[in-house]
């Protein structure tokens, strides 16, 4: 008998053993892991917001707010610069990224340009090595200087202001969180917060909305208002306007008396008389004596207490302020007040931050998902165990038992990396279940086969592993391309799918040829059978001889007037695209009391104005769904939608689930989506192209752009949504069906070295008989897999589950039917002569026991 060595083993189960250890905390909770010993591992894999609820911003910073700014202190820089070297100018004005600046007199126009050409220095990028100006510099004629700030001196100060605000979103969320926050980077100008258990984002968005840039500036009196908006506006002051209706106008000064860098901390009160909020502001050291003469030798006049460029209040300065305690009252909401402190305490945002995208999950709705995910991944673990246990008998109880260790490895795995667990990401374990399966029959019949022509279970084992483990390689490493396309191009719990489901590929390697293996091994050691044989009843297509490619002319052409009708459908009737791709917002809610009335919600949010609206209500009849249209008006135009919205249907409404989606974020969605599939489509190609010949490449991609054609042909003819979890189940069909091409193609392989003169229609009859019972069987357990999802998942991933289960049917087709021919069409093999010799081994492949 031929074994692991028994270092190889001892690994194997070691490891093993680790990851079953690294698992176990999820078993337990806080508390009783908190009981446990220090040795014991206490992480446990961390749930995404749809599985425990809570909310999710994506935040993006405006690039507008930025350019106003930078114009701002561009120009108060141009004016400092000329006063300094006494070089008179007129006409100093900025609009987009241009400042224009006439010089009065010629003779002054080089000192001029002296004197600014700090502005257009190179700075060092921050991304490499190089440099690059943030503005230019131009002189014109009639003494006109022109100064341009570059899209790449905007782009750095957006980079930077998106890093400066990620600091102080930190501060203000760990200020109000109930739960470790998540708070990171997307790209250059975004910023994605996860708040766990938290239901309503309301107070999230309110924190994080403002910059709350606080000042305290003087009022100018020497001029009447008006006539400085009528255009006398002194040089030294602005004007802003406060909160009224309507609003007032107020001339301050530009250089204020106090700002946020003056703070040293921030504390709200609240008057239980009137419910009114108090901010008490504690200036630093510095400030406090700067203040203090400041306000004594104004004392007297007007102030303006000014939040955002807004003037919330204005004070008449009483008396000196000496002791650096300032208090902001009467202008305040106990909320405000609180709101406010959070945020002074944080410091102020260098630019305003857009709510770009949100996803909120009520945690009661979050934890009924959970429940669903885990009992579909325990019902699709009965029904793919009862499959195997009734064909392998014995050797399905060893690949049920390295199925649990593959599942157990996930868990470990992604408690390691501190990776989060979402629903598709249980999706994903479902369908590793299947993939894991695959595998395990993969082996199981390449072993049976080579029992049979050796009669010999040691060299039936080491040569039926060693040959089934290089198919096992090359069909999963399809997976893991698409899945690792899938993870570049996606974001939130799709991402998760991906990741997840690139570990699944690695631990379903590691449990199938190496776990299996020795578990096996340990089998025959101990029970020394003569054969694998007894009791397996997979065999159920050996000796078949179905002429596939018969009828290829009919399949082929049938398959290819589906696809074109299809195809024009997509193009006239289109499919029901999802705020992923579109835009707008998806909100569930659930009665209060009763029934959800979908009417009644329907004709109350249609008063609103908010344009295209559909209601319906759910499985669960307590709840509606209701779909948003995407407004006009860009991101904040959605958000407000919402709130107009919860203010409509608070009262008689719980929201158990909030999408929002706006038009910068579904723009890109779409855009990497495309980017996606087409990126998936060139990774197989290149892939199969080295492993195989061209024709075999050709035969892949035209199999795969039969299954995505007649899945996108699915959401059509049902009018599913399709949405970027849809994206998900296109890219993984592409796996999967390639997973099922590959190892037929790999047996064609295998029997073109072996019969070179034999026909290729005979002989790709001959690879697919051979290898039809683990097609059917593998179809089988992934089919069941995906029905458990589908029944127990419930309706957040229905659609990803129905778009599975179709496509898994349509690549099984595609892998015999539109793979194969192809390979006839590009003549992979010409037709060879037809010797009696020839005829004769044509018999045996066809009875799956080809010579050797």
């Amino acid at each position: 008998m031929l074994h692991f060595s028994r270092w190889k083993t001892i690994l194997i189960w070691c490891a093993v053993a680790l990851g079953m250890l690294v698992a176990l905390p999820n078993l337990f909770s806080s508390a009783q892991l908190a009981a446990l010993p220090s040795w014991v591992a206490h992480s446990k894999v961390k749930l995404g917001l749809d599985l425990q609820g809570g909310s999710a911003l994506t935040l993006k910073v405006e690039r507008d707010d930025i350019v106003a700014t930078r114009l701002e202190d561009t120009v108060s820089d141009i004016r400092t610069r000329l006063r300094t070297v006494n070089v008179g100018y007129s006409g100093l004005t900025g609009t987009g990224q241009t400042i224009a600046v006439r010089i009065t007199s010629p003779n002054q126009v080089q000192a001029a340009m002296a004197a600014l050409a700090p502005l257009a220095a190179a700075v060092t990028s921050d991304t490499s090595n190089g440099s690059f100006q943030e503005a230019t510099l131009a002189a014109g004629t009639d003494g006109l200087i022109t100064v341009n700030l570059t899209d790449r001196g905007i782009d750095r100060r957006v980079s930077l202001a998106a890093k400066r605000s990620l600091e102080i979103i930190r501060r203000r969320v760990v200020q109000i969180a109930s739960e470790t926050p998540s708070v990171r980077r997307q790209g250059s100008d975004r910023i994605v917060v996860q708040e766990p258990g938290l239901a309503d984002p309301q107070l999230l968005k309110s924190l994080l909305n403002q910059k709350a840039s606080l000042s305290f500036r003087l009022i100018d009196q020497s001029v009447p208002v008006q006539q400085a908006i009528d255009g006398q506006l002194p040089a030294t002051s602005k004007i802003l306007y406060s909160e009224d209706d309507p609003p007032a106008a107020y001339l301050v000064q530009r250089q204020p008396m106090l700002s946020n860098i003056d703070i040293a901390d921030a504390e709200a009160r609240v008057d239980p008389e009137n419910n009114n909020g108090t901010v008490t502001i504690r200036l630093n050291t510095e400030a406090t004596g700067r203040f203090g003469q400041s306000t004594q030798s104004n004392i007297g006049k007007p102030v303006a207490i000014v939040l955002d460029d807004q003037v919330i209040a204005t004070v008449v300065l009483a008396t000196a302020i000496p002791n650096g305690s300032v208090d902001i009252a009467g202008v305040l909401s106990a909320k405000g007040a609180q709101d406010l402190a959070v945020m002074l305490r944080s410091g102020p945002l260098p630019a305003t931050l857009t709510a770009v995208e949100e996803r909120t999950i009520r945690p009661g709705f979050g934890s009924e998902t959970m429940h669903s995910g885990v009992v579909a991944c325990i019902a699709a673990g009965i029904f793919v165990t009862v499959l195997m246990l009734v064909f392998y008998g014995l050797l399905g109880v060893a690949a049920t038992l390295a199925l649990v260790i593959n599942v157990v490895m996930v868990l470990a795995i992604m408690g390691i990396f501190g990776m989060v667990l979402t629903l598709p990401g249980i999706a994903a374990i479902v369908l590793i279940i299947g993939i894991a399966l695959d595998a395990n029959v993969l082996i199981y019949e390449r072993v049976r086969e080579e029992e049979k022509k050796t009669h010999l279970l040691v060299d039936a084992l080491r040569h039926g592993f060693a040959r089934a483990v290089r198919t096992v390689i090359d069909a999963n490493l399809t997976v893991l391309i698409v899945a690792i396309i899938l993870f570049y191009v996606s974001n939130g719990s799709v991402r998760g799918f991906a990741a997840t489901l690139i570990i699944g590929v690695f631990t379903t390697f590691f449990t199938a040829c190496l776990v299996t293996r020795s578990i096996v091994d340990l089998w025959i050691s101990r029970r020394k059978p003569r054969t694998l044989l007894v009791g397996l009843r997979s065999g159920i297509f050996d000796g078949s001889r179905i002429r596939f490619m018969g009828i290829r002319r009919y399949t082929f052409t049938a398959s290819a007037i589906l696809s074109l009708t299809t195809l024009l459908a997509i193009a006239t009737v289109g499919m029901h695209l999802g705020i992923d791709f579109t835009g707008g917002s998806i909100i569930e809610v659930q009665a209060k009391q009763g029934l959800a009335d979908a009417a009644d919600i329907q004709s109350r949010l249609e008063q609103l104005n908010l344009g295209g609206v559909q209601v319906d209500r759910t499985r669960n009849r307590a709840s509606a769904l209701i779909r948003v249209h995407a407004q006009n008006g860009g991101e904040n135009a959605e958000q407000s939608a919402v709130t107009l919205v919860r203010d409509e249907l608070s009262a008689d409404y719980d929201f158990s689930r909030v999408e929002v989606v706006g038009p910068a974020v579904s723009g890109e969605i779409g855009k990497t989506a495309t980017y996606g599939i087409l990126a998936a489509l060139i990774a197989v190609l290149l892939y199969i192209w080295l492993r195989f010949e061209w024709q075999f490449a050709v035969g892949a991609i035209v199999a795969i752009l039969h299954d995505i054609i007649l899945t996108l042909g699915l959401f059509v003819v049902t009018g599913m949504e399709f949405n970027l979890t849809s994206v998900a189940a296109l890219l993984t069909i592409v796996g999967y069906s390639l997973n099922d091409t590959i190892v037929v193609y790999d047996r064609m392989r295998e029997n073109l070295k072996l019969y070179p003169q034999m026909p290729l229609p005979i002989l790709i009859d001959a690879s697919i008989n051979q290898t039809l019972s683990r097609t059917i069987l593998t179809s089988a357990t992934t089919l069941l897999a995906l029905l458990a999802l589908f029944i127990f998942g419930g309706e957040v991933i229905r659609s990803f589950t129905s778009a599975m289960l179709f496509g898994v049917a349509v690549g099984t087709f595609s892998s015999i039917y539109i793979a194969a021919p192809v390979l006839i069409v590009f003549k992979l093999r010409p037709d060879g002569s037809k010797t009696g010799g020839e005829r004769k081994i044509d018999t045996d492949v066809q009875s799956s026991k080809p010579a050797v």
